[in-house]
């Protein structure tokens, strides 16, 4: 039941945490050798002087069951800020109990909190439960748009064009 899942925010107590949940969903993703992300990383860019981030966690009594990153985008259309779910991962035996829909509505409180118009993610293709889940929260696909990602290599190289003469 709803009621019994509690969502708090992270603190810097919670690195750990909130690094052992992030490698949960790489697992899951299928992408576990691309976290190089480590406590110091993330207690820098969460709790440092400047966050660049908002991590929380959603509890059933006393057990993280789940996590939420969100973080602020720029919106030229809008010509405002939106929230970014940057991740959302819900432990195996957890998932179907309604920890991602009060994950996702603690979100949605969040953007309506600071005015912002909406709330963007991004989800794998191969997901299809996730997708389905989405959908059923009534979020639609942007369709066609594709996105993109540049880095090590290309990104030294681009940054090296950019600095040459």
């Amino acid at each position: 039941m709803a009621s019994e899942i509690r969502i708090r925010p992270a603190t810097s107590n919670d690195v750990a945490l909130v690094l052992r949940f992030i490698k949960g969903l790489a697992e899951y993703e299928g992408l576990s050798n691309e976290v190089v992300a480590t406590e110091a990383d993330l207690r820098k860019s969460l709790f440092g002087p400047k966050p660049d981030a908002e991590a929380v966690f959603a509890y059933k009594d006393a057990e993280p069951v789940g996590f939420a990153v969100f973080c602020q985008r720029y919106s030229t259309y809008l010509g405002r800020p939106v929230l970014y779910l940057e991740d959302i991962f819900v432990l195996p035996e957890w998932r179907g109990s309604g920890v991602g829909r009060e994950l996702m509505a603690y979100g949605a409180g969040l953007a309506k909190e600071r005015d912002f118009p909406m709330m963007i993610w991004s989800v794998l293709d191969w997901n299809e439960p996730a997708i389905q889940f989405y959908e059923k929260l009534g979020a639609r696909r942007a369709e066609g748009w594709l996105t993109y990602q540049i880095s090590g290599e290309a990104l030294d190289r681009l940054d090296r064009l950019a600095r040459s003469p």
